[in-house]
């Protein structure tokens, strides 16, 4: 039974995967500083294909919002929920 007033976030990817995305946003957002609108996006979605990962286009559309916004560290857990 949950505690009343906890509530814990779930993820659809599994800790592994949220590594790997983890490690294809850092990638991005280390050179799209600047970049034409669509370019993380797309960068992102090259990444996640290259390391073999699903995520929905819905989901790369909310990482590029933030690294586009941040211009730094960007958390995929905490975007991704």
């Amino acid at each position: 039974m949950q505690a009343r007033g906890y509530r814990r976030a779930m993820s659809a990817h599994s800790s592994e995967e949220l590594e790997a995305i983890q490690a294809v946003v850092d990638r991005v957002s280390s050179y799209q500083d600047g970049a034409p609108e669509g370019t993380v996006a797309r960068e992102l979605g090259d990444g996640f294909a290259e390391a073999g990962v699903e995520v929905s286009d819905e989901e790369v559309t909310r990482l590029a919002s933030a690294i586009e916004s941040e211009h730094g560290g960007v958390d995929a857990a905490t975007i991704l929920g």
